[in-house]
């Protein structure tokens, strides 16, 4: 019987499938490399009612309206300010705009009652055996596990492992992106401008929180070059030079930068992988089917954590069929919403001049604008199973905390009950 699943990567798809596998009565335990819950971060967006109703059924809806930012605004302007393009709250920032931060603590805190948290590790070798899969650790003792499951983003660490190589399924496109956090120089009140070079894009944003402090946005056209991604001082030095040479407000940010005790610096990328699962491993959020930025991957994780829960939950832990059904159920779907990603770059920072203006002009349009609103709730939609019959224990705090029973790591786990395979239903969310 499937019980113990171990799960790599505390961001968003992982603690939100923990929370999902404890509740059906499953042993989560998740593994993340860094030393506790990621905090900073880009605000990030859910869209139209399938990503609204699972997080609604999860219980953080209203924590994360309460945290959210209200959207962010934004405004192009040209070297001297003058304003080119204002695009509306909801353009950016969807139905609930967050800090990722801020719902990675959420959704942390959400599954900590009955989820096992190993940080400051990560997964060095996965063998599968009969009995499950043998799991060796950088720092922790080996062990076996009914399943693993990788969340741990478009690098995935799982995915190299059991997979193969990233390069057999992350393929650039074509544009780099970096944020960082400053001072509020420019004294904005609310959201963010920006401003345009063929190739290249600059902005900078209010804090949602702090109003003395903003965030740096930028983005430039660049062909896929090797770099060390664990040297941010590289890093700092490929954005400088990318931004050389350019007027507006970008010498002081990039001034900024130098001293930024953080920086957020990737290529803007997708994952394509032929088949989510192999064996007793499978993969969720951006380790499957991720884009770096704007193909709606946080609201994506969310919903295929959901899934793949409910679906292990269904076939009463029989991971061959589960994985199956995840996959058939979300992969055109995953793929709907990952177009998104692929014109990131070139929405942010046209490669010429007169697909600059294009952009403007059409985007000033209230009809065009809105046609692109109501896309983006389209593609955001697929019909969703209630996983509900399976539930196997009251998921607060109190009840679980009162049980007494404590997981590898010590956190309390509440009882468990046998997960049944009794028929799941389907809400057509529209």
């Amino acid at each position: 019987m499937t019980r113990n699943i171990l799960i790599s990567g505390a961001g968003v798809a992982g603690p939100a499938l923990a929370y999902w596998l404890a509740r059906y009565g499953f042993e989560p335990t998740v593994v993340e490399l860094a030393d506790a819950p990621r905090g900073g971060g880009q605000a990030v967006d859910f869209r139209g009612e399938t990503h609204l109703t699972v997080l609604d059924r999860m219980g953080v809806l209203p924590e994360l309206r309460r945290l959210g930012t209200g959207g962010s605004p934004i405004r192009f302007v040209d070297a001297t300010g003058r304003e080119l393009l204002s695009l509306p709250a909801e353009f950016m920032g969807g139905d609930v705009e967050i800090p990722r931060g801020d719902l990675a603590r959420t959704l942390y805190e959400r599954s900590l009652p009955r989820t096992a948290y190993l940080f400051g590790d990560s997964i060095t070798g996965l063998t599968e055996n009969p009995a499950g899969v043998r799991v060796t650790f950088r720092h922790a003792a080996p062990r076996t596990y009914d399943l693993v499951i990788g969340a741990d983003g478009l690098h995935s660490n799982v995915r190299a492992l059991a997979f193969g190589p990233e390069r057999q399924y992350v393929r650039h496109l074509g544009h780099y992106a970096a944020t960082w956090q400053l001072p509020n120089h420019l004294g904005l009140a609310r959201g963010s401008i920006g401003y345009n070079a063929p190739g290249r894009f600059a902005s900078v944003g209010v804090g949602h929180r702090d109003p003395e402090r903003a965030g740096a946005f930028f983005v430039f056209a660049a062909p896929e070059s090797t770099y060390d991604r664990q040297d941010p001082e590289q890093h700092k030095r490929l954005v400088a030079d990318a931004f050389a040479g350019l007027g507006w407000e970008v010498p002081r940010l990039l001034g900024s930068l130098r001293h930024a005790p953080e920086l957020y610096f990737d290529s803007i990328s997708r994952a394509d992988v032929d088949r989510w699962s192999k064996g007793r491993v499978a993969l969720v959020g951006d380790a499957a089917c991720g884009a770096t930025i704007g193909g709606m991957g946080t609201g994506t994780a969310i919903v295929a954590a959901y899934v793949l829960a409910g679906e292990l939950a269904r076939a009463a832990g029989d991971h061959v069929t589960a994985f199956s059904r995840y996959e058939s159920m979300l992969r055109d779907y995953a793929r709907g919403c990952q177009k998104g990603g692929d014109r990131t770059g070139p929405f942010l920072a046209p490669a010429t001049a007169a697909r600059l203006r294009t952009r403007n002009a059409l985007l000033s349009r209230p009809f065009f604008l809105n046609w692109m609103l109501r896309r983006g709730q389209e593609v955001s939609t697929v019909a969703l199973p209630d996983y509900s019959a399976f539930d196997a224990a009251d998921m607060t705090g109190t009840a679980l905390a009162s049980s007494g029973r404590t997981g590898p790591c010590g956190r309390p786990t509440g009882t468990r009950r046998r997960v049944g395979d009794r028929g799941a239903t389907t809400d057509s969310v529209r």
